[in-house]
């Protein structure tokens, strides 16, 4: 059973990473964001929850993100592995993780604060499924149009420099004491992501191939 987290800021690639991964792997890319949008638009009784806390403004609590990742990590797809995005953003997150599954490899992407905000300029994000793409370095096969579902393209509003930095610095605040948590166990792999897609997949497929 391999548990993977997938950790990195904004622009680091682990999107893709992941992608190629899972495929590589055979394990279910499991990206936080997507469990929320399929539990709101399927109405259940979890994402009605989350919605409430989402319209009002409000943080969703722990309680409701951790059960809707236990939930998910309990499907059939899952019995072997998982590579996880997203998730655990903070050490109760992952002390509750540990409660309902393993987690055998942390890999962090790391990329300066500068490469990020140049890099998220030009990223693209398919509107229905969340897939990544850069216009430089990971263009869709047809311009605006997801190669995975056919989806529109589009920069999430999000995507501006200021908007970036806030998240940047969010980013550090949670997760050094996430990494240190981790590597306490002996379970982070760092991998430097301002390389080549090609050369930062092959440090990658270089972990699962010596461990």
């Amino acid at each position: 059973m391999r548990g993977i987290l997938l950790f990195g800021p904004q622009g680091s690639g682990k999107g893709t990473q992941g992608e190629k991964l899972s495929a590589w792997l055979q394990l279910p890319l499991v990206v936080t964001g997507n469990i929320f949008r399929s539990n709101i638009k399927s109405g259940t009784a979890l994402g009605q929850l989350a919605q409430g806390y989402i319209q009002r403004g409000e943080l969703v609590p722990d309680e409701v993100t951790n059960q809707m990742i236990q939930q998910r990590l309990a499907e059939p797809d899952c019995v072997n592995g998982f590579v996880l995005d997203g998730f655990p953003r903070s050490v109760a997150q992952a002390e509750a993780l540990h409660n309902f599954t393993t987690v055998t490899h942390l890999l962090h992407i790391s990329i300066s604060d500068a490469e990020a905000v140049r890099r998220i300029a030009e990223r693209r994000t398919c509107v229905a499924n969340g897939h990544v793409y850069h216009v430089l370095y990971n263009p869709p096969k047809q311009a605006g149009v997801c190669d995975s579902d056919g989806s529109p393209l589009q920069q999430r509003e999000d995507d501006t420099e200021t908007a970036l930095r806030r998240r940047l610095d969010i980013y550090h605040r949670a997760t050094e004491p996430l990494l240190n948590y981790y590597r306490q166990r002996q379970l982070v792999f760092d991998i430097n992501g301002e390389q080549l897609i090609a050369k930062v997949w092959t440090d990658i497929q270089a972990i699962f191939q010596t461990v």
